[in-house]
């Protein structure tokens, strides 16, 4: 089972993200474009993983959530990646509590590197993938999707748990959620 770890952005904040892209598909009707219930942040991709391996990584994940309080985040702006003439894919720039999201998937990166899972990047960067483009050399379209989303901000979510989702066919499935449980101290967000 193709397997990552991820959070997601709370019910309305995606349903916000939705109808951004509903509105930017408009611009590029023939990319591929991300699923409403698919909106999430990935924090580690695992891959390919033995479901025997399933109880390793919810004894390796399920300490993490009384380390961590719940916070909030916000989708605004974002970009594109790839050739600035024909990029791949189209993203939203994620904002708020980003300190709080980075040292989580830090915690999942240490949490799962015994296991053998490492992290494909130096240094987490928040981003919402939005859309990907259908030919392998990119595509153009995507400039006047990134120009559109310049000027778009959907709001806030709250981020209170951690997941575990499986990847088949297009759609992902949770396999074990971890809920954010440090008290969140008075007055902070």
């Amino acid at each position: 089972m193709r397997l990552f770890t991820a959070v997601t952005l709370g019910e309305t904040l995606t349903a916000e993200v939705e109808r951004g892209i509903e509105r930017l598909r408009a611009h590029a009707p023939g990319l591929k474009w991300v699923r409403p219930e698919g909106v999430h942040l990935t924090l580690l991709f695992l891959g390919d993983v033995d479901p025997a391996r399933l109880p390793l990584l919810q004894a390796a994940l399920t300490p993490l959530g009384p380390r961590h309080a719940p916070f909030v985040l916000s989708v605004a702006g974002g970009g594109t990646f790839g050739a600035a003439t024909h990029p791949r894919v189209l993203w939203a720039d994620v904002r708020g509590d980003t300190a709080a999201l980075k040292a989580l998937q830090a915690d999942v990166a240490r949490a799962l590197e015994p296991l053998g899972f490492m992290s494909e990047h130096a240094e987490y960067t928040a981003h919402l993938t939005l859309a990907r483009a259908k030919k392998p050399r990119g595509d153009a379209a995507l400039l006047a999707c990134a120009r559109a989303l310049a000027t778009e901000s959907w709001g806030e979510g709250r981020v209170d748990r951690l997941v575990l989702f499986e990847s088949a066919g297009g759609r992902y499935t949770p396999r074990l959620e971890v809920p954010l449980e440090r008290a969140e101290l008075p007055g902070a967000q």
